[in-house]
């Protein structure tokens, strides 16, 4: 596939990144010198220096043949010109990254499809939804759920007084016959392992599981684990990701955000209609401490600064809070930050892509979800008719390396991928998978 990316920072260059590993060609336009010669000294991606809104711009980087835009300035603006002039020079498809929620509506969508923009996508409102996620399922790192909660995808870290530490797959499936679940990858030491039934999961891994909405609690108390009861929440930072996942929460949870600007705390009063605003600096621990920390729940860091929400969770976390999430965008700190003891961590860029990537698909694609902890997605991809995964059970075939079948959802009910399961045409098959293995089980659904 062709693609052009607009960028003028990380998110763009990550995505780069990302899709250059799955064999695509990838050109980025940015307006930024230093970032166009970091791109050219650190990667075979051609870049080209220019305004992504100038019609010369796009027809040097080639638009007429592309077949996918992607327009993530931090200028929603400048997005929203870029893809729709891109549409109108022929690009087949375009997705401009916006910051205003009014757009993001079901109402207004409509307007920016007239435009020719295909999708529009978020990262602050996405940033803000696993948050929300994270606290209803209090007891996992990383949680997503398929097919509106038929599959969940759980992320353990494996607590020194788990059951199953220290035994194989095949031991934990004999002991425990009535769990129905898969792990489909362990994250130990920094390595990713892509798990077989003699595979031992030891104190500490951090341990990917697919499993159906009943077998939660189970999987949870093996790994030595229990779920948090959720009242008090503390937020530290009210920008975008603070304020939407305040506005989210307010009306079910107390709410108390602290943030330093007293401008932008003014104007959170008159945003927020049951957070309690508080004006004041979030690494001075005896304002934290005078707020009440002690007595929170959960305490979430979302500020501009990676650092700050590292620091400050670990503080919450030593003044008793049993659940801190932090937002960090340096994917380098992810995952010191979960060995730290950090409970969960929300990286916008990461967020971003697991939106984007499904437009690269041959196959249909009808969620994916970028993992923070390790550099892995998994999917939920729709079997065509006559596609290859409809000609052999799961058994036989023959799966690309650094990929598994986690689970099938075939209407209104789901299944664990074991034996000699068969998938049939029209079933939804969520896959676990490492970037070089994407484009090969593509393949297998198209």
């Amino acid at each position: 596939m062709n693609i052009v990316i607009a960028g003028d920072g990380e998110v763009g260059l990550h995505l780069a990144q990302e899709l250059s590993m799955e064999n695509h060609n990838i050109i980025i336009v940015d307006p930024q010198e230093d970032l166009i010669r970091m791109v050219e000294s650190h990667s075979d991606l051609l870049a080209i220096k220019g305004d992504s809104t100038s019609i010369e711009v796009l027809k040097n980087a080639n638009i007429k043949k592309t077949d996918l835009l992607i327009s993530v300035l931090h200028d929603e603006r400048t997005n929203i010109v870029t893809a729709a002039l891109a549409k109108q020079l022929g690009a087949k498809r375009s997705i401009a990254r916006v910051n205003n929620l009014e757009y993001l509506l079901p109402a207004n969508l409509a307007y920016f499809s007239q435009m020719g923009i295909d999708s529009l996508v978020c990262p602050e409102d996405i940033a803000a939804t696993e948050i929300t996620s994270l606290l209803r399922q209090t007891a996992a790192t990383e949680v997503f759920d398929f097919s509106d909660g038929k599959l969940f995808l759980f992320l353990i870290k494996l607590g020194e007084k788990a059951p199953v530490s220290d035994k194989t797959l095949n031991q934990i499936a004999q002991e425990y016959p009535h769990l129905d679940f898969r792990a489909v990858a362990i994250h130990r030491n920094s390595q990713t392992i892509i798990p077989k039934g003699n595979d031992k999961i030891m104190v500490n891994d951090l341990v990917y599981l697919i499993t159906k909405p009943g077998g939660i609690d189970s999987l949870l108390k093996l790994g030595g684990k229990t779920r948090i009861d959720i009242r008090n929440v503390m937020i530290l930072g009210g920008g975008r990701v603070g304020r939407t996942t305040a506005k989210r929460l307010e009306k079910n949870l107390s709410i108390k955000l602290v943030e330093m600007d007293k401008e932008k705390s003014a104007q959170l009063v008159n945003y927020l209609e049951d957070t309690l605003i508080i004006n004041g600096d979030g690494r001075d621990i005896q304002l934290l401490e005078d707020e009440g920390i002690r007595t929170t729940d959960a305490f979430i860091a979302c500020t501009n600064n990676s650092e700050t929400n590292i620091l400050t969770c670990l503080h919450a976390k030593k003044l008793g809070v049993k659940r801190t999430i932090a937002l960090v965008e340096n994917i380098d700190y992810i995952d010191i930050s979960q060995n730290l003891g950090i409970d969960s961590v929300i990286n916008k860029k990461l967020a971003t892509a697991s939106h984007i990537v499904r437009f690269t698909m041959d196959a249909e694609v009808t969620s994916i979800k970028c993992l923070s902890g390790i550099n892995a997605e998994v999917l939920e991809f729709v079997a065509k008719p006559h596609s290859l995964i409809t000609k052999k059970p799961i058994s036989h075939m023959n799966m690309a390396k650094g990929a598994i079948i986690g689970g099938i959802i075939r209407g209104e009910e789901s299944f664990i991928a074991v034996g000699d399961f068969q998938v049939e045409e029209n079933d939804k098959v969520v896959v676990f998978s490492l970037p070089e293995a994407i484009h090969k089980i593509d393949r297998l659904f198209n």
